[in-house]
């Protein structure tokens, strides 16, 4: 249903704003949206929307979904997104948030965030050891083999999920990695059920890791908060005793990006 802002849009809007309320109207409605939809909600007629789609998905703004026909945000947005979280200010302030869970925690931790291939890391702050794993910002870590893409699969929509499931390439990094599809579907109602993922060696030998959501107020997953460590200093259970220091820290980090 068209929010106020929406229905408000609704009538004589200028051409400089039609693309931006477009790009809008998709980042807030969280799934991806037909263009009939979008018409509707906006007010434009069909062909005006079809058109200026045309010209966000060419442009890397917006990006197909699946279907083919719906559409979702595009690597541009998600860059825009993360560059936005990134300002000075509100980085400071999250950054503070995560050098305090570290210490307290004496590991690594990483904010991410979902990209079109893969979770990216938006965010890190080190642990003091000297023994620590090097995923820099920026890096790129599978969806079904890491703590923070598990957390994020496991808050798709049925249907979402198995789209997407069946379009990844589940590839063995371990010995322990999940390349059956069945396995990874019962791992993920499991982390579904329990609010957080672990990842045992299965992205990275020798390492260990878990992640808990950040989630807007109407309980969609933004980004995901990990710690991680070598498993000669952490096992998974190990991890596993911090969530209550972990999961303040997203409640936390959660509050800061709806301020």
């Amino acid at each position: 249903m068209p929010d106020d802002h929406a229905i408000e849009s609704k009538g004589q809007i200028p051409t400089n704003l039609r693309l931006l309320m477009i790009v809008e109207a998709v980042a807030r409605a969280g799934v991806p949206i037909l263009p009939s939809t979008l018409s509707e909600t906006i007010g434009l007629p069909k062909s005006t929307v079809h058109r200026l789609l045309t010209t966000a998905e060419d442009e890397g703004f917006l990006q197909r979904d699946v279907d083919g026909r719906s559409y979702g945000p595009g690597w541009r947005l998600r860059r825009l997104s993360a560059n936005t979280l990134s300002s000075q200010r509100v980085r400071t302030e999250r950054l503070m948030i995560m050098k305090a869970l570290a210490e307290d925690v004496g590991e690594t931790c990483n904010l991410a965030a979902p990209g079109r291939y893969g979770m990216v890391y938006l965010d890190r702050v080190e642990t003091h050891w000297p023994l620590r794993i090097q995923l820099p910002v920026g890096t790129q870590v599978p969806f079904h083999c890491t703590a923070s893409g598990k957390m994020y699969l496991s808050s798709l929509r049925r249907d979402k999920l198995e789209r997407l499931l069946s379009a990844l390439t589940l590839e063995r990094r371990t010995v322990r990695t999940l390349v059956d599809i069945d396995a990874l579907r019962t791992e993920l109602a499991a982390t579904r059920e329990r609010g957080f993922s672990t990842d045992d060696q299965e992205f990275m030998d020798g390492m260990a890791a878990i992640a808990v959501p950040i989630q807007d107020s109407e309980r969609r997953l933004l980004t995901t908060l990990s710690i991680h460590a070598p498993i000669q200093r952490q096992q998974v259970d190990g991890l596993i005793e911090r969530l209550p220091q972990v999961r303040d820290a997203a409640d936390r980090l959660a509050q800061l990006a709806s301020d």
